[in-house]
């Protein structure tokens, strides 16, 4: 089984599935922003609107957060992930942490 065969979920219950809890994962990620990123986002800061760069960002730490969650599920032999959530902060002005986590399950 690779990363992408864990099942990963918001809701509690699986339908048609039956399960035991295996226990809390998580996956984890920082990433900054470049220099570039940081003066376009000062400009958009002016003029007001999205700061597609730091959307894109978070876009792709929350994959990342995702893809080692998955992960982390499968090193302990989970078939799937539930009640997946994220978390996210900022480290400093041009850092970002977010972290996935949620409970394995094995199906029976």
């Amino acid at each position: 089984m690779d990363n992408s065969e864990i099942l990963v979920t918001t809701t509690e219950r699986i339908p048609g599935k039956e399960y035991e809890i295996i226990g809390e994962v998580f996956g984890l990620t920082t990433q900054s922003k470049n220099v570039v990123r940081n003066i376009g986002a000062g400009l958009k800061n002016i003029v007001g609107g999205e700061i597609k760069a730091y959307t894109e960002l978070l876009s792709e730490a929350r994959d990342i957060a995702i893809e080692r969650l998955r992960h982390n599920a499968l090193e302990i032999g989970a078939d799937a992930v539930v009640m997946m959530r994220f978390d996210s902060d900022s480290i400093s002005a041009d850092m970002e942490t977010v972290a996935a986590y949620g409970t394995a399950v094995k199906f029976k």
